[in-house]
């Protein structure tokens, strides 16, 4: 797939959300996110589910910021994952490498970027396959 073909793709699609899935956000409540969201899904929250959820956003701006994944493991089903959204560029407070070092500390991967807005970049965390419950492999 060429580089022009991806860029052009929906962001929903970029970032995985499937009709009916079930989203919660932290810290990402920029309305245009929301609304493009329930073109998909109305299972929208904002902070912890009640129940494991399929995708959780999470905005961060500093480095102390991500010690929320940590905890936010359990806020996803095992085939979930956390988007973690933060400033990109060079001045950028938060770096690739330490959301992925957050992600690896938490017990988590990364496998995906994207580009969220003209102004931030979403990295995706993800349980490794071999961590997954069983149920959840087949």
């Amino acid at each position: 797939m060429s580089s022009d073909l991806y860029s052009n793709r929906p962001l929903l699609d970029k970032l995985g959300v499937k009709p009916g899935m079930k989203v919660a956000l932290a810290g990402v409540d920029d309305d245009w996110f929301q609304r493009e969201l329930r073109t998909r899904t109305q299972d929208i929250g904002h902070g912890r589910p009640s129940a494991p959820c399929d995708l959780v956003f999470l905005r961060v701006s500093t480095p102390a910021d991500l010690a929320k994944i940590k905890s936010m493991k359990s806020w996803i089903e095992p085939s979930g994952a956390i988007w973690v959204v933060r400033k990109k560029g060079a001045g950028a407070a938060v770096r690739d490498t330490d959301v992925i070092e957050a992600g690896l500390a938490a017990g988590l991967v990364d496998n995906k970027i994207a580009s969220f807005s003209d102004t931030e970049g979403a990295m995706r965390l993800v349980f490794r396959l071999r961590d997954r419950p069983a149920a959840a492999k087949r």
